[in-house]
């Protein structure tokens, strides 16, 4: 029997070499931009509005539930 004989067609040989799952190719480094003023000022826009939703947050939870009155439910059964 030849090599090719035991396997099915579907198959295909592969040399020893290269048998098994193929590692990917490193992506090369990328290169640091240095920020401008613009995106320093985004940034720190940012961070600001970061800051007050947390502390909006932090109240908001200090009082309790919202509403108080839970799932209406109609008087007809």
């Amino acid at each position: 029997m030849s090599a090719l004989g035991s396997c099915s067609p579907l198959q295909t040989v592969m040399s020893s070499r290269q048998g098994g799952k193929l590692k990917p190719l490193k992506a090369p480094k990328k290169v640091k931009a240095d920020d401008t003023e613009e995106d320093a000022a985004f940034k720190a826009q940012k961070k600001a509005e970061a800051d007050a939703l947390k502390a909006a947050r932090e109240k908001a939870m200090g009082k309790g539930p919202m509403g108080g009155a839970g799932i209406k439910k109609s008087g007809k059964k």
